[in-house]
């Protein structure tokens, strides 16, 4: 962000009533929550490939066997 938006935001924010400025810190929360974030798959391709079969298989025998199960008592 540039110095002057923050500076303009600042300026704004110090016209405000404290109670104004509360709902605009949660807004702003709000917006980081919301933010995307990660990396765009296509940023990903060049790893494509680069995990070999065996250890492929090993992590899909772990999913099977550790994934979409129902401990009722957990809760």
């Amino acid at each position: 962000m540039s110095a002057s938006i923050k500076q303009e935001i600042i300026e704004q924010l110090d016209k405000l009533p404290i109670e104004l400025q509360m709902r605009v810190l949660d807004f702003a929360h709000a917006l980081v929550i919301s933010a995307p974030r990660g990396t765009p798959g296509k940023n990903l391709l060049r790893f494509a490939g680069m995990i070999d079969e065996e250890d492929l298989n090993l992590m899909e025998k772990a999913i099977e066997e550790g994934c979409e199960r129902i401990d009722e008592s957990e809760w």
